[in-house]
């Protein structure tokens, strides 16, 4: 994980995009009108695994919330694809 620009808060890892595929969504999102199941990458996902809908109205209140940190993110792709589907099993219905 990496750290932003101000030097205080994590910032996403480069080529991650765990968050946009491990967890289901169940609200809309552009190009995907029912949500995402758990495990699939977000359609709204560039070539270079950034969300093309970061700051924009249409992103989804539940991909705002995300917050990167150590608890979520792991030391790498892997292990935050680990802690999210767990974490996904863990609330799942």
């Amino acid at each position: 994980m990496d750290i932003s620009p101000s030097g205080r808060d994590p910032a996403c890892r480069p080529g991650c995009a765990a968050c946009c595929t491990a967890p289901s969504i169940a609200s809309p999102i552009p190009g995907m009108p029912q949500g995402k199941p758990a495990g699939v990458p977000c359609l709204q996902l560039d070539p270079s695994l950034r969300c093309r809908l970061f700051g924009r109205p249409e992103r989804p209140a539940f991909c705002a919330s995300l917050r990167p940190g150590p608890e979520m993110c792991g030391a790498s792709r892997a292990e935050a694809m680990s802690i999210l589907a767990a974490l996904e099993a863990a609330t799942a219905p």
